[in-house]
């Protein structure tokens, strides 16, 4: 899951940025209004973080100027702004929800995983063969029995289980998954696809998780 932070205060944009990625989310930061709507409107993001009071466009401004492209994606107003008409306004401007700063990350976070639950009568689970990956409990299992995954690890195969059937290039995984966005070694991505496979005892005559030469990997069924 990919999420836009845009706040202009340093000490804060990191101290999200780096509790939410220890959640196994990637993030980016945005830290004016006007590069921040860009980001957004340029990328593919799971949710927006919005500060009201940023540098150019205002939170609200790239709020509604934002929804009038995407109207899914939810976006959280974090802001120091706290009077009840504030709250509305924030609302009425397309906001999903409105957290008011000083603010407990424990709180933030559920809030974030409020509006990333799956919508009624989406699964909130996927399988491959006889590999079913829970996101919402953060749990593997195979034939019933746990598999015990690192943070990266689940959040590699919770990509592949995705976008099962598709061809993953290594760019998009390691932007995705370790959210990095210049050239890198990708070369990580082979040992923690090797480390993948044995622990889920992966085999070409089964569910498996197939090297494409030269582009990425591929989550295929038998």
């Amino acid at each position: 899951m990919r999420i836009l932070v845009i706040e202009d205060e340093p000490g804060i944009a990191n101290f999200i940025k780096q509790g939410l990625e220890e959640e196994s989310f990637a993030v980016d930061v945005a830290y004016d209004g006007t590069g921040a709507l860009e980001t957004a409107l340029s990328g593919t993001y799971d949710l927006l973080l919005l500060d009201w009071m940023i540098p150019g466009l205002s939170g609200i401004e790239v709020c509604r100027k934002f929804r009038k492209t995407d109207r899914e994606t939810p976006i959280i107003f974090l802001t120091a702004k706290d009077t009840v008409q504030d709250t509305i306004f924030g609302l009425q401007a397309g906001a999903n929800d409105y957290i008011k700063k000083p603010f407990a990350f424990e709180e933030l976070l559920e809030r974030i995983r409020v509006q990333l639950r799956p919508k009624s009568g989406e699964h909130e689970t996927f399988t491959l063969g006889n590999i079913t990956l829970d996101t919402r409990t953060h749990q593997v299992f195979k034939n019933h029995e746990e598999i015990f995954l690192t943070q990266k690890e689940f959040a590699l195969l919770e990509y592949l289980m995705r976008n099962k059937g598709q061809v993953c290039r290594r760019t998009q995984i390691i932007e995705s998954v370790w959210d990095i966005h210049f050239e890198y070694n990708t070369g990580v991505i082979d040992v923690y696809i090797n480390a993948l496979r044995k622990k889920l005892g992966l085999q070409e005559n089964g569910p498996h998780i197939k090297t494409v030469r030269g582009v990425g990997y591929i989550a295929r069924e038998s």
